[in-house]
C-alpha cells in the first residue's frame, strides 16, 4: 500500500478536503476509465472490479489522506459496516427492480392477468426493512440524477420506472452498452412522460381517430367482418409517433406488414386511404383490373406522408390470413430498398412488422425471421416489432393451452431485443415506450420489441359472440370505458382541453368521414414519385416464350477471361483450381460448357448489361453438388473472393449468400425482394427440391397467386434440383406436380432445362424480357456433370431459350411411328438406351416449358412425324406426381389435332402411382428406371397395365 500512496503522491497531495474530488473522480472512471488520467486510472486499477459502495471507497480515500504522511502500511477500515452491508442490500434491489419489475407492472388494462408476488422486489429479500426507508444510502448507477437520496425516494422511482404501466426487459442483453443506454433513457425519467398540451392533444386526436373510425363502420355495416382495433386504439398514436419520429431523424421509406386486427384503421388513418373506397369494398365493390382480388383486410397501401424531416414513403404490405408470414417479405422488400438507396446502416429505410399475441408466440416463422435478423445476407438495421396483445388468439386465452413462456414475446429474447410491454390504456405511457424503442432501433441498429397490452372488445371479429369462450373477460370489457373515453377525462381534469373541445374532435372526424374526405393528418395529396420505384415498365406485358437472349461470342469470351482472375498469390484448393481452369477453356470456346460454366455466364452478362444478380440459398456459393464455386476462397489465409463481383467497373451488384438452414423465412425474404427491384435477376435455391415444401405457404400464399390477389409482379427464380438418381424419398423430387397445380392464368412459368446452353438463355430470357412472372426451374443433379449435357459457346452466342426441343438425332421423321415426349433427366436415360438398340422409328422430344404450355410449338413438332403411330409420356415420378396428370390432357388434344379421323393413343411410361417420391432401395430404383425407359421405347411387350394408363 505504501507502493501505491507514493505514487498517488505524484499526481497530487492527498487530503480530507479532498475526498468529495477524489470520489467524483472514481465515479467517471467507474463509468469511463478513458476520461481520468493515465496515474489516476492506474491507481484505480488496484481496486476490486465491478460496482463497489461508494461509502467503503470514501472511507478509504479518507483513510488515505490521513495517513499520508506515514511509511507504515495503511490500516483496514472497520467503519460502518452494517450500513455497509445494507448498501449491498441497496444495490441488490436496484437490480432486482432492472431484472423482475417488469412482473410487478400494471399492464393488463382488464386487470384479470394473474401476477404472482416478486420476491425478489421485497425489501426483507435483500436484508433491508421499513426502518431503512428513511435512510440515505448510494444511488450507485441508478440514473436518477443523484449520487446518493434515501432509500424511500429510490424505491419510490424504481415502481414508477420499472412496475407502473410500463414492462421492460433488457437485462438479458449481454452488451453491457445498450443495457445503459436503456437504463438512462428509463430511470432518467424516473416514469414520468411530460408531454406538453399539444403533445397530449396530438395523442387524443389520434385516438379519436382511431376510435371514431370502429364506431362509424360498426354502425353503418353492422356485422359486417372488419376485425376493428377497439381496446387496441393506442396503436395508432403509436404508429403515427413511429412514423413521424423517424422522419424526422431522416428515415424516406417506412414498410409495414401486419396481419387483419387494425388494418382498416392503419389503412384509414395512418396511410390514407380515401374512406369512400373503403366504404365501397363493404359495399362489394372490387378495385381489381383484374383476377380474382382478395378481401379488404389483406390489401396492401402506399402513400407519402409529410413529417418534420420531410416527404415519407409508406407502404403496407399485401399478406394472406396466413399469420407472420408477412414479415420475413417486409424484410425482403427493406432490404432491396436499402440496397437501391446504398443504405448500407438502415437510416433510410425502416421496417414495422405488427404481430398478434397467439400468433407471435406459436408461428415458427417467427423465429426463422429473427434469426435472420444480424446475419449479412439478410439483415435490415433492426425491425420495430409491435405486438397487438388482446390476451386471446381467438378463442383460446388460457396461458396453459397458448404458450409455454410467461410472455407471449419471450422468443425475442435470443436476438436479445429489449422487450417494452406497456398498458394500452395508458396512452402516453405507448408514445412515451414507442419513442425509446425506435431510437434504440436508430443507435443500435437491432431489433426492438413493443407489446401493448389491450383487449379484444368484439368477438375474433363482428359476427362472433367471445362470450361464450371468455365469459369473464366480456364481463368486464362490456363495463369498461373506452381508451379514448380515459384519456379524454384525464386532459379534461389537467384543463388541457374542455369537455366541448374533447366532444368537438368526434363530430369532426365523423363529418370528415360522411363527406367522404381523407383522415389521414399528415397526408401528402401531390407525392414525390422519386421515393419509390417506378413499375410501369414492366406491367402490361404478356409472356412471350420466344425472346432474343444472345451475347456476341467477343463478349462471352471476354467475360469469360475476366472471371477467371484472380488476386495476386490467391491460392485455391486443387480440385476448385482445376474447375476454375476448366472454366476459362469452357468460357472460351476451348471446351463444351458444362451447366456451372453456363450459369455463371448468365449471371455475368446480366450484371455486364446493367442488371442486379442476386442468389441465396443453403450452400449456393459452392452449390449442393460443388458445380458453380462462385465464391472462392483462398487456401493460405481463408479470405474470399467472387469474380463475379468484378465483371467491370462501377457494375451492378452481384450478392451471393449462403442462407442460415431456413426454407420459409429466406424464400418469403426473397419475395419481398424480388417484388420490389424490377430490373433485377432474383435467385433462390433449394438445397434439395424437395425442401422447398417448408416454405410451401410462400408458394401458394404469394408465389402463384400473388398477382392475381394483389396484381403484385414478381420476378422470382427458384431453382429446384429434381432428378431420381436412388437417393431416396426425400432427394430426388422437386415435387413438380405440386407447381404445376398452381398454374393458371399466366401466373408463373415452371420449366425442366436439359442443357447448358437452356439455363444461361432462360435465365437471361427471366430478366431481359420486361414481363415480370415467378421462374420454378426443375434443376439437374446427375446432370451437372453428364457427358451428353453440354453446349457450345456459339450456342450461347445465338441461341435463344427453347420451349421444346425436337429429336437432336439425324431420323427420318417419315420413319417414325412413336414419339416419346419427355422433360429433364430421364431424357438422357433415353436417348443412351435408343441409341444403344438403334431404334430408328422412335423420337424423342423435349418439352422444356411445361407452363405456359407452349402448345403451338408441341403441335408444329408432333405434325413434322407424318406416319406417328402412338404418343408417349415419360417421366421419373410416379404415375400420381410428376407432369402427367396436368399434360395428359394437353397431350392428347394436341395429337387429335394432326388427323382428326384417326385416333393416335397417347400412353403414359413412368413409375406406378405411389405415396411416397421414389423408393429408398437403390436396386429397386435401378429396376424401376430401366423398365420405364423400356415402356417408352416400346422394347418390351409384357409391360405391366398398371404401369401404363392411355388418354
Amino acid at each position: 500500500m505504501q507502493e501505491v500512496v507514493d505514487a498517488q503522491r505524484l499526481d497530487t497531495e492527498l487530503s480530507a478536503e479532498n475526498a468529495a474530488y477524489i470520489e467524483e473522480l472514481y465515479e467517471c472512471y467507474l463509468t469511463a476509465p478513458e476520461t481520468v488520467g493515465d496515474d489516476w486510472r492506474a491507481y484505480f486499477d488496484q481496486f476490486p472490479k465491478g460496482d463497489q459502495p461508494h461509502r467503503n471507497i470514501k472511507e478509504q480515500f479518507l483513510l488515505l489522506a490521513r495517513n499520508s504522511t506515514r511509511v507504515q502500511p495503511m490500516p483496514q477500515s472497520s467503519v460502518s459496516t452494517e450500513h455497509e452491508r445494507r448498501q449491498v442490500g441497496v444495490l441488490q434491489l436496484i437490480a432486482a427492480y432492472r431484472n423482475r419489475g417488469h412482473q410487478k407492472a400494471k399492464l393488463d388494462p382488464l386487470h384479470l392477468a394473474k401476477r404472482e408476488q416478486v420476491p425478489d422486489l421485497d425489501l426483507a429479500a435483500h436484508g433491508l426493512s421499513r426502518s431503512d426507508l428513511d435512510t440515505v444510502f448510494q444511488t450507485g448507477n441508478l440514473a436518477i440524477g443523484k449520487v446518493e437520496t434515501t432509500l424511500g425516494e429510490m424505491v419510490d422511482a424504481m415502481e414508477a420506472i420499472y412496475c407502473g404501466s410500463i414492462g421492460s426487459e433488457y437485462m438479458h442483453i449481454v452488451d453491457t452498452k445498450e443495457k445503459r443506454w436503456i437504463q438512462q433513457r428509463l430511470e432518467g425519467a424516473r416514469g414520468q412522460f411530460n408531454f406538453n398540451s399539444e403533445q397530449k392533444t396530438a395523442i387524443l386526436e389520434r385516438l379519436t381517430a382511431a376510435e371514431g373510425l370502429e364506431k362509424y363502420l360498426g354502425s353503418r355495416y353492422v356485422g359486417a367482418k372488419r376485425f376493428g382495433l377497439e381496446g387496441g386504439e393506442s396503436f395508432i398514436p403509436m404508429i403515427n409517433e413511429i412514423i413521424q419520429r423517424s422522419g424526422k431523424a431522416g428515415t424516406k421509406e417506412v414498410v409495414i406488414g401486419m396481419a387483419h386486427r387494425g388494418r382498416l384503421n392503419m389503412l384509414v388513418n395512418i396511410l390514407g386511404k380515401n374512406p369512400a373506397d373503403l366504404f365501397g369494398e363493404f359495399e362489394g365493390k372490387t378495385f381489381n383490373k383484374k383476377g380474382s382480388g382478395d378481401v379488404k383486410y389483406h390489401q396492401g397501401f402506399s402513400s407519402n406522408v409529410m413529417t418534420p424531416g420531410g416527404e415519407i414513403h409508406l407502404a403496407l404490405a399485401f399478406n394472406p390470413s396466413h399469420l407472420e408470414i408477412v414479415g420475413p417479405v417486409v424484410e425482403g422488400s427493406v432490404r432491396a430498398r436499402q440496397v437501391r438507396r446504398e443504405d448500407i446502416g438502415g437510416d433510410d429505410v425502416l421496417p414495422i412488422i405488427v404481430h398478434g399475441d397467439a400468433a407471435f408466440a406459436g408461428q415458427g416463422v417467427v423465429m426463422e425471421t429473427f434469426q435472420m435478423s444480424q446475419t449479412r445476407g439478410y439483415t435490415v438495421g433492426g425491425t420495430m416489432h409491435v405486438i397487438i396483445n388482446n390476451q386471446v388468439g381467438f378463442t383460446t386465452s388460457n396461458q396453459e393451452d397458448a404458450r409455454s413462456t410467461e410472455y407471449c414475446t419471450d422468443i425475442a429474447k435470443m436476438v436479445q431485443a429489449p422487450i417494452f410491454h406497456v398498458n394500452g390504456d395508458d396512452p402516453e405511457a405507448v408514445v412515451f415506450i414507442t419513442q425509446l424503442a425506435l431510437d434504440f432501433r436508430q443507435e443500435f441498429r437491432k431489433d426492438v420489441v413493443i407489446d401493448l397490452f389491450c383487449y379484444r372488445r368484439r368477438g375474433h371479429n363482428e359476427a362472433d359472440e367471445p362470450s361464450a369462450t371468455q365469459p369473464l373477460m366480456y364481463q368486464v370489457i362490456s363495463k369498461l370505458p373506452t381508451t379514448r373515453t380515459l384519456y379524454a377525462d384525464k386532459l379534461i381534469k389537467e384543463e388541457v382541453i374542455n369537455r366541448s373541445d374533447a366532444d368537438n374532435m368526434i363530430e369532426s372526424y365523423r363529418s370528415a368521414l360522411e363527406a367522404g374526405e381523407h383522415v389521414a393528418n399528415a397526408l401528402v395529396r401531390e407525392p414525390n414519385k422519386k421515393l419509390y420505384v417506378d413499375w410501369s415498365p414492366y406491367v402490361g406485358h404478356q409472356l412471350e416464350d420466344s425472346w432474343d437472349t444472345g451475347v456476341s461470342l467477343e463478349r462471352l469470351k471476354e467475360l469469360g477471361q475476366k472471371m477467371a482472375q484472380l488476386p495476386q498469390g490467391f491460392v485455391l484448393q486443387k480440385q476448385v483450381q482445376k474447375v476454375i481452369d476448366d472454366r476459362l477453356k469452357m468460357q472460351t470456346g476451348k471446351l463444351p460448357l458444362n451447366w456451372g460454366a453456363a450459369e455463371t455466364m448468365a449471371y455475368a452478362t446480366l450484371l455486364d448489361e446493367g442488371y442486379l444478380v442476386r442468389l441465396t440459398g443453403q450452400d449456393v456459393g459452392r452449390g449442393t453438388f460443388s458445380h458453380r464455386h462462385a465464391k472462392l476462397l483462398s487456401q493460405t489465409d481463408g479470405s474470399q473472393y467472387i469474380p463475379l463481383c468484378h465483371i467491370k467497373e462501377n457494375q451492378p451488384r452481384f450478392a451471393l449468400y449462403d442462407s442460415l438452414l431456413s426454407e420459409e423465412a429466406v424464400l418469403a425474404f426473397e419475395y419481398g425482394y424480388a417484388t420490389t427491384i424490377p430490373s433485377s435477376l432474383i435467385v433462390w435455391e433449394a438445397q434439395f427440391g424437395d425442401f422447398a415444401n417448408g416454405a410451401q405457404v410462400v408458394i401458394d400464399q404469394f408465389i402463384s397467386s400473388g398477382e392475381t390477389k394483389w396484381e403484385r409482379l414478381c420476378g422470382l427464380t427458384l431453382l429446384l434440383p429434381h432428378g431420381y438418381e436412388g437417393q431416396g424419398p426425400e432427394h430426388s423430387s422437386a415435387r413438380l406436380e405440386r407447381f404445376l397445380q398452381l398454374c393458371a392464368e399466366d401466373n408463373m412459368q415452371v420449366c425442366t432445362p436439359t442443357t447448358p446452353a437452356q439455363i444461361f438463355h432462360l435465365l437471361r430470357r427471366q430478366v431481359v424480357r420486361p414481363a415480370r412472372k415467378p421462374l420454378v426451374i426443375m434443376s439437374p443433379k446427375s446432370l451437372l456433370r453428364h457427358k451428353l449435357a453440354t453446349s457450345t459457346l456459339d450456342e450461347l452466342a445465338t441461341g435463344r431459350f427453347e420451349t421444346v426441343i425436337d429429336e437432336v438425332d439425324n431420323l427420318d421423321k417419315s420413319a417414325v411411328k412413336r414419339v416419346v415426349l419427355c422433360g429433364g433427366k430421364v431424357y438422357y436415360d433415353l436417348l443412351e438406351k435408343r441409341r444403344e438398340e438403334e431404334l430408328d422409328d422412335v423420337a424423342i422430344v423435349r418439352i422444356e416449358q411445361l407452363y405456359p404450355y407452349p402448345q403451338t410449338r408441341v403441335r408444329e413438332v408432333l405434325s413434322q412425324y407424318p406416319n406417328l403411330e402412338r404418343v408417349m409420356w415419360a417421366q421419373e415420378e410416379p404415375q400420381n406426381q410428376g407432369a402427367w396428370l396436368f399434360i395428359a390432357h394437353l397431350i392428347y388434344s394436341d395429337v387429335a389435332s394432326l388427323r382428326p379421323d384417326q385416333l393416335i393413343p397417347v400412353n403414359y411410361a413412368g413409375r406406378p402411382a405411389s405415396a411416397a417420391p421414389a423408393s429408398g432401395s437403390p436396386y429397386l430404383h435401378a429396376k424401376q428406371q430401366a423398365t420405364l425407359v423400356i415402356d417408352a421405347l416400346g422394347l418390351d411387350s409384357t409391360s405391366k397395365p398398371d404401369q401404363q394408363g392411355e388418354s
